[in-house]
């Protein structure tokens, strides 16, 4: 039931869902409604994908997935927002959400409220619509190098990209070197970040490059 959560899908909804939208960015990490988990959001290839970037409890399974073969594979860093395209003349993104409680994808809207807040709202056939509300965490992401990929661009080696901290300025004079700051957590102080730029992850980058999802 745990994992249900990360997709943003409950069958009522609140006040939440009549709230305006103010133009805002929904890039950055987001808390989902009851802290079970963050959901990192970043432009690729033109779309808005989510993927979880942090676990409360670490060590969650995509284990009501349908594919017997697919269980096993690990909920950090899985796609939770699927290709989601700008809507026309509204600050909102739609395309489709996987509810890790049935392994299915369903459509789904994803609408700043704010600065800090994203509402998140799915539907089955189109009805039975309901959502949630997360809480932003970190700060908004520029834009992947990774977006231009399919574009014929050169695709970068080594570790993934992560959100860096504005550099330090130079010590004074005489005066011992300070570190510099670490980048925004996605979860509680000091919890190390392990999946860095989500569209470089195989099931992103995969969907970005041959126009499908890999799962």
């Amino acid at each position: 039931m745990r994992l249900s959560l990360y997709s943003g899908i409950i069958l009522a909804c609140g006040y939440t869902c009549l709230t305006p939208a103010l133009a805002a960015d929904p890039t950055g990490d987001w808390r989902v409604a009851d802290g079970v988990a963050n959901i990192r959001v970043a432009q690729c290839n033109g779309s808005m994908w989510g993927a979880v970037s942090w676990e409360k409890t670490p060590g969650g399974r995509d284990e009501h997935n349908p594919d017997v073969s697919k269980r096993s594979r690990p909920s950090l860093g899985m796609a939770i927002l699927i290709d989601m395209k700008k809507k026309a003349g509204v600050d909102q993104w739609e395309g489709q959400v996987y509810n890790a409680q049935d392994g299915q994808l369903y459509s789904s809207t994803i609408t700043p409220v704010g600065t800090d807040q994203l509402e998140i709202k799915g539907c089955v056939l189109g009805f039975l619509c309901g959502g949630e509300t997360w809480t932003r965490v970190a700060p908004p992401i520029p834009s992947s190098p990774a977006n231009s990929m399919a574009k014929g661009a050169p695709k970068t080696t080594g570790a993934a990209p992560k959100m860096a901290a504005p550099p330090a300025p130079p010590p004074a004079a005489g005066s011992a070197p300070k570190s510099t700051a670490a980048a925004a957590k996605p979860g509680p102080k000091g919890a190390a970040d392990t999946v860095g730029d989500i569209c470089l992850l195989p099931e992103i980058a995969g969907f970005a490059h041959e126009g499908r999802l890999k799962q």
